[in-house]
C-alpha cells in the first residue's frame, strides 16, 4: 500500500506540474485551452486520490510525520478555495469594470463583449494556475517529510 501511495504521489506531482506550466503558458498567451481545464481536474482528481490513499494508511496503523499528513492535506484546501476565488473571477471583472450585471455586458458591442470574456477567462486561468504552483509545492514538500 505504501508504494502505491509513494507512485500515485510521484503521478500527482508531475501532473500537477504538467497543469501549472501549461496553464502559465495559457495565461502568458492570453489563450484558452480545453487541454488545461483537463489536466487542472485531473490534477485535482489526483490529489484527492492520493489523500484518500494517505487516509487509508494512517487507518491501518502508519505512523508517517505529522508535516507529511499536513503537507498531504492542504492541497485539498488550497483547490477548494482557489475553485470559489475562480467561481467569483467574473463578478470581480464585471465590478472592476462598473457592471452591474451581466445583461450590461451583453449590451456591449461584441469586441467589447470578447474583452470582458477574455478578462474574464484570464482571471480564472490565473487563480488556479497559482493554486496548481502552490499545490505542486506543497505535494514535493509532502514527499519530503514522508516516512
Amino acid at each position: 500500500m505504501k508504494l502505491v501511495h509513494l507512485v500515485v504521489g510521484v503521478v500527482t506531482i508531475g501532473l500537477t506540474g504538467v497543469a501549472a506550466a501549461w496553464g502559465a503558458w495559457c495565461w502568458w498567451r492570453v489563450r484558452s485551452s480545453a487541454w488545461f481545464w483537463r489536466l487542472l481536474r485531473a490534477s485535482q482528481v489526483a490529489v484527492v486520490i492520493e489523500a484518500v490513499l494517505g487516509g487509508v494508511l494512517l487507518l491501518i496503523g502508519d505512523k508517517s510525520p505529522g508535516l507529511h499528513t499536513l503537507y498531504g492535506v492542504l492541497p485539498l484546501l488550497v483547490s477548494f478555495f482557489a475553485e470559489q476565488l475562480r467561481i467569483s473571477s467574473a463578478q470581480m471583472v464585471l465590478d472592476q469594470r462598473g457592471f452591474e450585471s451581466t445583461q450590461a455586458v451583453g449590451e456591449l458591442p461584441a469586441d467589447e463583449q470578447q474583452g470582458v470574456v477574455v478578462a474574464i477567462m484570464q482571471r480564472e486561468v490565473g487563480v488556479m494556475v497559482l493554486a496548481l504552483v502552490v499545490n505542486v509545492l506543497l505535494l514535493a514538500r509532502a514527499a519530503m517529510t514522508g516516512a
